[in-house]
Formats: C-alpha cells, structure tokens, sequence
C-alpha cells in the first residue's frame, strides 16, 4: 500500500505526490515496487535488504540515496513470542523521502497521529528520521512495560504451582527482552552514525531527546533482561532443590521398608536359625522385631531431616 503524506502541522494524506511530501510504503506489492522504482529510481540492493526480517540498523549511501534502516517494535500474534522488531528503511534523496516496510505494524500509524495530534512541523529530512527513531525509543518502552506485567504474572503463577508452561512462557518473554537489547542496541549505533554523517545539519536539540530516550530504552530492557534472568536462576534452583528432595524421601522410604525385607529374608531361609516353627510367638516376635528397627530408623532420618 503507497500512500503521499504532507507535513502541515503534523503529517495529513494527499492523492498525489509533490515536492517535500513523504511517500509511505506498506506491505507492498510485487506491482508497488515496480511503479515505486521506475517514478523515484529506488536502489533496488537496499529494497530487498529491508525485505530481510532480520536486517540490522544502518545508514549509507546508494546512487545519491541516503538509504537508512531502523528497527522498530512490533506485537506478535501468530508465534509464541510475545513482541519483536522489525526493519524500517527510510531512503532521502533531493524532495524524495520514502519509506518502506514490508511487514504488518501500527508504529507509522501511530507516528502519523502523534504529529497531528502535536501539531508538528518536520522541515527536514533529518528531523524527520530522527523523529522516527525517537517514537521508536517511546514504543521499545511501552512494550517494555506490557512484558514486565507478563513476566510479573508468570512469576505468580509460578509461586503458585511450577509448571512447565509457565517456565515456557518466561522463556519466551527472555526471548523478546533479548531481541529488544538488539535492536535498541543498533539503533543506538545508528544513531551516532547519523551524527557524524550529518553533523551541524541536525537539530541538537532534537538530537539530544532521541539520544536519551534511546539510552533510557536501552537501560530499561538490560536491567528487565538481568532481573529475568535472576528469576530464571533462581527458579532452577527451586526446581533442582525439589528434585533433590523428592529423591532424599524416596530414598528414605526405601531403607526403611528395607529392614523389614531383610529381616523377613533371613528367617524365610530354609535353615536353622534358632526358632522353632513350633513357638507360636516366632512370627509375631520377627515381624515386631522388622518393625522396631523400621521405626527407630525413621526417627534417625527425620533427625538429620531426609524426612
């Protein structure tokens, strides 16, 4: 899907393309990218490398293009992870400002409000990217905020009961914080780049916003990563411990009936031992004996705490 979007106090759609107005690309076509590099003479090595989910954040020039790629978050609903990131390419060249997205997401619809709604003006290029990358750092950490609550119930249900599932699905939750440090990570260094690309002709001011909300995504998802992976640690340990448990009083339970065997066997054996069948207090006297020991047995290892 192309869609032209003009900056007049925040971005609105117009029919058509003009001068300075943002062409904005969705999902598009096979026929799109046909039509999009014949009118604006797209690099085409840059188009595809954007169609790469995992394509790092990156920014270089390419036949007079200024081809950029930022990773931007995204809420998954067809596999077990919860969020992850994708690749956004924003090319600039002259009055051409396009971006290209190959994949479903709200980020740019969300972007477009917020201008309109802040009745914003991006007089250049460079504004205009780094205003991207600075709505990327406010969706890293309000997505951030969500996977805590999910890992804050998880941890519940845990304390609760400790189930596969659940381990499960902390699991994938350390999955998304992972992909979060990643991508935030790289747009961090691509933000740098950006600096020393463009230099004077940044906004310092605007400059300096993305740079902290970048830095504060960045410290939010190292220290939500560190305290899950505490969480799983320690978790492990629960679960080591139990299974040491279990194993302690199964032991126990089998030395104890073991006594009572052994005593049994010896007085099963077809030889003399020292008691008459005929003595109608032998049976009761082995069995009593078998269970005395069993007993003080018992009492000697929930002594040392095995029961």
């Amino acid at each position: 899907m192309i869609t032209y979007l003009k900056c007049r106090k925040g971005f609105s759609e117009i029919d058509e393309w003009s001068p300075e107005c943002w062409v904005n690309v969705e999902r598009p076509t096979p026929d799109e990218l046909k039509v999009l590099g014949e009118r604006f003479g797209l690099p085409e090595d840059f188009v595809n490398d954007i169609s790469d989910i995992e394509e790092r954040p990156r920014v270089e020039r390419n036949d007079g293009w200024i081809c950029t790629v930022l990773r931007i978050p995204v809420e998954c609903t067809e596999v077990d992870i919860p969020f992850a990131t994708i690749p956004l390419g924003v090319m600039v060249k002259g009055d051409y400002i396009v971006t290209i997205c190959f994949y479903s997401n709200s980020f740019i619809a969300d972007f477009i409000d917020h201008t309109r709604k802040r009745n914003t003006d991006i007089p250049t290029s460079t504004d205009f990217i780094l205003r991207l990358l600075k709505s990327s750092a406010y969706w890293y950490i309000r997505y951030l905020k969500v996977v805590k609550s999910m890992v804050s119930e998880a941890e519940s249900d845990l304390r609760r009961s400790i189930r596969n599932e659940d381990l499960l699905r902390l699991m994938n939750l350390q999955k998304s914080f992972v992909i979060f440090a990643t991508s935030i990570s790289g747009n961090n260094i691509l933000l740098d780049r950006i600096n020393r690309l463009y230099g004077n002709e940044l906004n310092r001011e605007l400059f300096e916003d993305v740079s902290i909300e970048l830095r504060q995504a960045d410290s939010t998802v190292t220290i939500a990563t560190q305290m899950l992976d505490w969480t799983m640690d320690t978790y492990a340990s629960v679960i080591s411990n139990n299974v040491n448990a279990i194993m302690k009083r199964l032991t126990s339970i089998s030395l104890i009936l073991m006594i009572p065997t052994l005593i049994a066997s010896f007085y099963g054996m077809n030889v003399d031992v020292g008691i008459s069948m005929d003595n109608g207090w032998a049976f009761g006297a082995i069995v009593g004996v078998g269970f005395a020991l069993a007993g003080i047995t018992c009492l000697w290892l929930r002594k040392i705490k095995w029961l």
